[in-house]
C-alpha cells in the first residue's frame, strides 16, 4: 500500500485524483447518456461511481449480441476487463487511479465508434 499511497502523493494527491476521476467518468457517461438509449446506465446519476461504470448495450436489459460484439473489438483493442459482473451482466468500465485521461478517451472514442456502426 505504501507505494500506491506514494504514486498518488507524486501525482497530486487526493485532490488531482478527485479531479482526474471526474473528468475520465464524465468522458464516459457523456456518451452513454447521449446515446439516445444505446448505452443504458441503470445507476441514476446522483448516485453514480466515478470509479466503475455499468452499462448495458441496445438497450436496458442488453443485446447479448451486441454486448459480445463490444467485448470482442475491445479485446482487439487491449481494452481489458470490461465484462461487467457475472451476476448482472453487460459492460463496466472501471476508472481506477491507474487509468490514464489517454485510457478513458481511448474508450471514449471506441464507444463512439461502436454506437456510429450499431445504432439503428
Amino acid at each position: 500500500m505504501g507505494l500506491v499511497l506514494e504514486w498518488i502523493k507524486n501525482n497530486g494527491g487526493a485532490a488531482a485524483m478527485e479531479k482526474l476521476s471526474s473528468i475520465k467518468s464524465r468522458m464516459i457517461y457523456d456518451i452513454i447518456d447521449n446515446s439516445e438509449g444505446f448505452y443504458v446506465c441503470p445507476v441514476e446519476p446522483p448516485n453514480r461511481s466515478k470509479m466503475n461504470i455499468p452499462f448495458r448495450i441496445g438497450n436496458a436489459k442488453g443485446d447479448d449480441a451486441l454486448e459480445k460484439r463490444f467485448l470482442d473489438k475491445s479485446l482487439e483493442l487491449n481494452m481489458i476487463s470490461l465484462k461487467g459482473h457475472r451476476s448482472v451482466g453487460g459492460i463496466r468500465a472501471s476508472l481506477y487511479n491507474a487509468v490514464t485521461i489517454e485510457d478513458a478517451q481511448e474508450l471514449a472514442a471506441f464507444m463512439k465508434k461502436f454506437l456510429e456502426m450499431h445504432q439503428l
